[in-house]
């Protein structure tokens, strides 16, 4: 609900509206009432397309299990998306992909109350990286309503550790330069989990229809290959209904 109309308060140049504060003031506890009554309207509108919500997301699981069953006959399909993702490939190093190329698996599950968070599980096939083959991160409200996240603590196989790759010496001096951080440190990260991204991305945008990005890599290839071809056929198209000048001075003659 919207906070009680204030009243109007003098100044030092005078009535607030020049002895029309009265009526002026009578208006705001009009509006503030109304106000009342558009925030009520508002939180039972919230009630209702959250229960849609929940309804839809039941009946949204079967379809995605049915996809990720298809999914996996592809190979490489989830790292394709990724890499192909404008937002997600920044996050991604060459050794990331390299490890991602054994993900089999993705999916989002929004929690029962859809607003209290959603959790981001990735199963992997048996890879010299790391012992797990189920990674996960998931993101909630605490009790005092603050967003948090909590995620798998990974246990990388010796000398594969990439969230190390940075802070790893070599030659008795750490690098020069240091390398950016890899896409594995989203894991060890819960700081700020009202903002992260990366999470958002996953959930909003690859996960709903992440054939999109699949076919991206595709959709790029036919506009640098396939329009040039069809920009030469088509020259040579008019090139053939040019007549030719010297048949054209013969009939002439």
């Amino acid at each position: 609900m919207s906070a009680p109309a204030a009243k109007l308060q003098k100044t030092d140049n005078g009535p607030a509206m020049d002895g029309s504060g009265d009526h002026t003031q009578e208006a705001i506890e009009q509006i503030d009432g109304v106000q009342n009554e558009i925030d009520k309207l508002n939180e039972r509108a919230s009630e209702e397309i959250l229960a849609v919500e929940q309804k839809y997301n039941k009946e949204r699981q079967p379809l995605f299990e049915n996809r990720a069953d298809i999914v996996e006959k592809i190979p490489n399909f989830w790292v394709t998306a990724f890499v192909n993702h404008p937002v997600f490939t920044d996050f991604l190093q060459e050794e990331d992909t390299e490890v991602l190329q054994y993900l089999t698996k993705l999916s989002v599950n929004e929690f029962e109350d859809v607003k209290s968070g959603y959790k981001i599980t990735f199963t992997f096939k048996p890879n010299p990286y790391f012992a797990e083959t189920v990674l996960e991160k998931s993101f909630h409200l605490n009790e005092t309503g603050e967003p948090t996240s909590k995620s798998t603590k990974i246990s990388w196989k010796a000398g594969k550790d990439l969230t190390q790759k940075g802070d790893n010496e070599k030659g008795g001096r750490k690098r020069a330069v240091e390398e950016p951080e890899s896409f594995f440190t989203w894991f060890n990260d819960n700081s700020d989990s009202g903002a992260d991204e990366l999470g958002e991305v996953i959930k909003d945008d690859i996960w709903p229809n992440p054939l999109q990005y699949f076919l991206q890599g595709e959709a790029d290839d036919l506009d640098e290959d396939g329009l040039g071809d069809i920009d030469e056929e088509i020259e040579d198209e008019e090139e053939e209904d040019e007549p030719d000048d010297e048949e054209e001075d013969e009939d002439d003659n």
